[in-house]
């Protein structure tokens, strides 16, 4: 509990007890009202001069003691409070003793009292109310958002019931169908289990907003609320102390022989500091407060399930889409509330200023601007909450499934012609039908399959190259799906991996054949030995946009005419010219002969010699020899017999066939060492407060190191030095 000496704060005291504390503030506010009424009748007794003053001060001492209990303790208090006064209250009773002692004031003064402090005093309880509106009006849209979330979540559960219901219908619909719609049923089974996980994942997604929603609720909002309050019953006394001291001083000025009783009343005005009403209040109203417990997850009475998120396959794909739209969303609003929040505090801060006097301008006004601002902040600061919880819920439990993520380029579309799902392999009815399709490689779905499908762009492709991926992707699309295993062993131990070994860095272009991609929809792969040659081409079991098998035999150059090699090292032939562009790398020409002294470790560069020369590569240009074999095959001519046959992938729009001009190597991937420079932008000014941090201007460019550590810190560089600055202060550029 808070010393005499320390003002209290209703939001750490009270906690949720918004209705006392108004009911409170709103007692003194109406008691304005009567201190005003008092002056005006005062100020026509005054003209009937000292007979009836006396009756009149016996009159408001009658009202005041009706009235002791409400306004020192409210309307409910949880303990007795006795014969105790509030500090506002004993100074009142002090100064109606004083103008009992004034029966001889002249009809002046009577004057003064109605326009120096009657009419002010109804002027601030009008002000007063308004702003004590706001603070009501702002609670119940507080407490409207609290239960929205609480109605969101309710809707949420009864979604995972039906889906429950939902598959519990299809399981008894694919067990009583016959051989011929067997397997349809068993499809649309499997279907709705898929649908039903997501459906609960969004579900328990809800609780943790829900449950993060109801603590800021509890502990931020209305807390903030309370402390409103009590600032304006605080200003209130303040605004009545001044009043009292304005009549006081009046009242002295006629009367010069009341000047000991004045003085007296002078003196016992200021002992009534604005916190002592509001200390005096929280010690007899100050309860244990109960918040709501924490939702937790109900299974459906029909389909018996745990709280755990599901994690298969299918689950996983949905859970990246969702993480990778809400880490974007994160990185938006933290920016967008940072500068609502400043925003708030600007317009309190002018607030304020009002409050001592600096500004002139009208409080009601800047408080329903705050009020309003907070309603936008609230409304952006709880999409950001969400997309956090949203965020740290999936990363939590199957980490940051974005990372190497390849994701669509996806725009909202509308079909105007026949168009199937490359998903569900449906077709996208209506003529007005509303999709999406990516810009890169043309995958087009519906706007239900755009969370379910696979983060797997190829990237941008040609017409032709597109209608190729839309035929492999309908094919798959209509495949039958394989039965889906339900006993969690099983399902752990089967399950395809989602992740990417021995390949090369995602922004190189070419295909290495130590690079070995495993993609999470791709139903079977096969090793590098047994990828088809140029001579006899085959269809391989799953879709693959790049294809380069191992160079054949004999288009390699025997023995005799590869560069010098140690024991250990592999033979190789450049299919492109690449020129050096670091210290560490080595220029080749098409066809030069080269010995492989590192091979690629992942990087997508290898190191080489040629002659006396030797540096890194892109593994894409270099066609490796194959092994020496015990028995030579037969070679029909020195050197190559064939010409190689035309690579079947290249970013390059130039043609590789014909031999007419030079090949275009395939795009490089980023130097193993190698930084690729972002830069980022200064948003606000900052002022370094430690050798660690960078001090810099709004519009000032830097190059970004690590954009954010999860700190709330980004580290960049200037003139070769790396230091910090606030990760929301920056943009990239």
């Amino acid at each position: 509990m808070a010393s005499p000496d320390v003002a209290p704060h209703f939001g750490a005291e009270l906690k949720d007890a918004f209705k006392p504390v108004n009911n409170w503030v709103s007692n003194g506010i109406g008691w304005l009202d009567e201190i005003q009424q008092f002056y005006r009748e005062r100020s026509v007794i005054e003209k009937e001069y000292a007979s009836k003053l006396t009756a009149l001060c016996k009159k408001y001492n009658d009202r005041k003691a009706k009235k002791i209990s409400n306004l020192s303790v409210g309307d409910t208090p949880s303990m007795t409070p006795g014969s105790l006064e509030s500090a506002s209250l004993t100074t009142w009773t002090t100064q109606l003793n004083a103008v009992e002692s004034h029966a001889g004031e002249r009809d002046q003064f009577g004057n003064d009292l109605l326009v120096h402090v009657a009419e002010p005093l109804k002027q601030a309880a009008a002000q007063y109310e308004e702003l004590r509106k706001c603070h009501v009006d702002f609670h119940a849209k507080l407490e409207k958002e609290r239960d929205s979330s609480y109605s969101d979540l309710k809707k949420a559960k009864g979604k995972y019931d039906g889906a429950c219901q939902e598959v519990e219908a299809r399981r008894k619909k694919m067990e009583s169908s016959f051989d011929h719609s067997k397997s349809k049923a068993q499809a649309a089974y499997q279907q709705q289990i898929l649908e039903m996980n997501n459906v609960k994942n969004t579900y328990l997604i809800s609780i943790n907003v829900t449950n993060k929603l109801k603590e800021r609720f509890y502990h931020e909002y209305v807390p903030e609320l309370l402390d409103g309050l009590q600032d304006l019953n605080e200003t209130r006394v303040a605004k009545l102390n001044g009043l009292w001291s304005l009549a006081a001083q009046l009242e002295k000025g006629s009367l010069s022989k009341s000047t000991d009783h004045m003085t007296n009343l002078i003196n016992e005005i200021p002992r009534n500091l604005p916190h002592l009403d509001s200390l005096m209040f929280v010690r007899h109203n100050a309860t244990q407060s109960q918040e709501p417990a924490n939702v937790v997850f109900e299974p459906s009475p029909i389909w018996h399930d745990d709280e755990a998120l599901i994690t298969d396959e299918a689950a996983k794909v949905f859970l990246r889409n969702l993480l990778s739209k809400s880490k974007t969303q994160v990185r938006e609003l933290r920016v967008e509330t940072d500068q609502k929040r400043r925003e708030v505090e600007a317009a309190k801060r002018v607030r304020e200023g009002i409050q001592q006097g600096k500004d002139k301008r009208s409080e009601v006004d800047v408080v329903r601007s705050i009020f309003h601002q907070q309603e936008a902040l609230h409304e952006v600061d709880r999409r950001r909450l969400t997309a956090e919880v949203e965020t740290s819920t999936i990363m939590s439990v199957v980490g940051d499934l974005s990372l190497g993520a390849r994701n669509h380029n996806f725009k909202s579309q509308t079909f105007k012609i026949p168009t199937n799902c490359d998903l569900c392999g449906e077709r996208i009815w209506g003529l007005s039908a509303k999709g999406f399709d990516c810009r890169d490689c043309g995958y087009t779905c519906h706007s239900k399959c755009e969370m379910k499908v696979p983060a797997e762009c190829p990237g941008e492709q040609s017409k032709e190259e597109k209608k190729k991926l839309k035929a492999e992707r309908q094919e798959q699309a209509n495949a039958a799906p394989a039965p889906l295993d339900l006993e969690p062993s099983t399902t752990s131990s089967t399950a395809p991996s989602l992740t990417r070994k021995d390949t090369m860095n995602s922004l190189s272009s070419g295909y290495a054949v130590s690079a070995n991609r495993t993609l999470s929809n791709a139903t079977s792969q096969s090793p590098p030995a047994e990828l088809p040659t140029p001579v006899a081409e085959t269809k391989p079991a799953a879709r693959r946009n790049r294809i380069l098998a191992p160079p054949p035999t004999q288009y390699v150059h025997p023995p005799s005419e590869s560069p010098s090699s140690k024991p250990g090292e592999t033979r190789g032939k450049m299919m492109y010219a690449y020129q050096a562009g670091g210290p560490d790398e080595v220029t080749v020409q098409e066809d030069d002969l080269v010995a492989i002294v590192e091979p690629d470790d992942g990087s997508g560069w290898m190191r080489v010699r040629i002659g006396s020369e030797e540096g890194l590569v892109p593994a894409a240009y270099v066609e490796p020899a194959p092994a020496a074999s015990a028995s030579p095959a037969p070679s029909p001519s020195p050197g190559f017999t064939a010409e190689r046959p035309g690579s079947t992938y290249s970013n390059s729009s130039a043609s590789l066939g014909g031999g007419a001009g030079k090949r275009i190597g395939p795009a490089v991937a980023p130097r193993r060492g190698a930084k690729k420079v972002q830069y980022v932008e200064a948003l606000y000014d900052y002022e370094a407060r430690s050798d660690m941090e960078w001090s810099m201007v709004e519009g000032e460019r830097f190059v970004v190191v690590n954009r954010d550590g999860g700190d709330g810190w980004a580290d960049v560089e200037r003139g070769g030095v790396t230091k910090s600055v606030p990760a929301n202060y920056i943009q990239e550029v």
